[in-house]
């Protein structure tokens, strides 16, 4: 059963109409020519693992900071947040997880807290690993602000294959570390700023896994790995 369980994984919803129309192509192509339908039945397959939504064990710990992405930490660098987030204006260290088409999308809170912004920016589609798609990309980023005060801000970046943000929250939702709050489909990135003194947990070209791995320690500022500038 435990086999089993880590193949068959539950698919987000917002992945169901994506399979149902793979899997139309792949009946007409295997119409045209039988061959085509195990080609389209492959990519149909794929669908469904991109939009797959597994069941994670969120790390129990107040001071813990979790990947909200699955992915790999490519970017390590102290800039200015966007305004937007409501951070200050002084340089935090921003973490940027990349996604590509073969990570789970579904994205995840990475402290409890009360979502206190939202904010949806139309933008360009480059490609994500690039430091600029953070500018000029079309995002999304939420602030998540924890009872003591402490803010994260995260910001959902679309690339050149992702043409859709989606967020499940609100601007004053509650939300728990771990818990599921949108997803990027087909590709993209996700930079997360860290309060001011906290260094990463993670170093550069590290695979992430969200909702379990652990981004940065609020105890721990001196902690500081990978930095580049």
């Amino acid at each position: 059963m435990r086999v089993m369980d880590s193949v068959i994984v539950p698919m987000h919803p917002e992945g169901r109409k994506f399979v149902a129309i793979f899997a139309g192509i792949a009946v007409v192509l295997g119409m045209i020519w039988a061959p085509l339908f195990w080609v389209g039945l492959g990519v149909t397959v794929w669908c469904y693992y991109f939009f797959r939504n597994p069941v994670r064990s969120v790390p129990q710990g107040e001071d813990f900071v979790i990947s909200p992405a699955d992915g790999v930490v490519s970017l390590i660098q102290d800039v200015t947040p966007p305004a937007e987030m409501g951070l200050g204006d002084e340089p935090l260290t921003r973490v940027s997880v990349f996604m590509d088409v073969f990570n789970c999308h579904v994205n995840r809170a990475c402290i409890d807290g009360i979502v206190t912004n939202v904010t949806y920016h139309h933008g360009k589609f480059l490609n994500a690993s690039l430091d600029k798609a953070s500018e000029h990309n079309e995002r999304n980023s939420i602030t998540i602000t924890r009872s003591d005060g402490v803010k994260i801000g995260i910001t959902q970046i679309a690339g050149l294959v992702a043409r859709r943000i989606v967020c499940f929250v609100e601007e004053g939702n509650t939300i728990a570390a771990g818990d599921r709050f949108g997803l990027i489909r087909f590709g993209s990135r996700l930079d997360i700023y860290l309060p001011k003194g906290v260094g990463p947990a993670v170093c550069l070209g590290q695979t992430t896994v969200a909702g379990e791995t652990i981004l940065a320690h609020l105890d721990q500022s001196e902690a500081r790995v990978g930095i580049s500038k």
